[in-house]
Parts: structure tokens; C-alpha cells; sequence
């Protein structure tokens, strides 16, 4: 039985409001973490960040790499140094957490 291309519509725009919401809840979830880390101390580009973030997803996904789409994200020897930096941090925050 085929639906209606507005129910699909109304289908969507749900699944859209609730993505919305479990983004959001995982958003303030590591922003707590990162604040509690002293990340939010720390002056740092916000592309810089994002790199050293998406360092610290490759690390505990066992090394397996999500760009963000962003051209030249992780690239710089600098970035690098602060991802390890920004690993070590994040990760003890995130056992004072458990």
C-alpha cells in the first residue's frame, strides 16, 4: 500500500524535529564534558577544534576517520599537537564522569 506523498512530508518533518532534539542532547552532553575538561579556557580557532575533536572520534573508534567535509580539517602539524592536548583532557573528564 502506497502513502501519500503528504503523509511522507508529515513523516519526515517528525523524524527532522526529533533529530533536532537527540542532536541537541548529545550537543550539551559533550559541551559539559569539554567544559569540564577546560576547554572553554582555552583560545583556539574553531576549525582547530573541530580537528582535534574529530581526532579524539578516530581514537575511539578504533582509528577509523569521519571527515567533517571541512577542506584541510586535521592537516597541520599544529593541529596535531593540540589534538593530543585536547585527547588527553577531554579523556580524563569524561572518567570523572562515570
Amino acid at each position: 500500500m502506497k502513502k501519500p506523498s503528504s503523509k511522507i512530508r508529515e513523516e519526515i518533518a517528525k523524524l527532522q524535529e526529533l533529530l533536532k532534539h537527540a542532536e541537541t542532547r548529545e550537543a550539551e552532553r559533550i559541551g559539559r564534558v569539554a567544559l569540564r575538561a577546560g576547554l572553554g579556557e582555552i583560545e583556539i580557532e574553531e576549525t582547530d577544534l573541530q580537528a582535534a575533536f574529530e581526532e579524539l572520534a578516530k581514537r575511539f573508534r578504533g582509528g577509523k576517520s569521519r571527515t567533517s567535509g571541512r577542506k584541510g580539517a586535521g592537516e597541520s602539524s599544529a593541529v596535531s599537537g593540540q589534538s593530543e592536548t585536547v585527547s588527553s583532557g577531554a579523556a580524563s573528564g569524561s572518567i570523572t564522569e562515570a
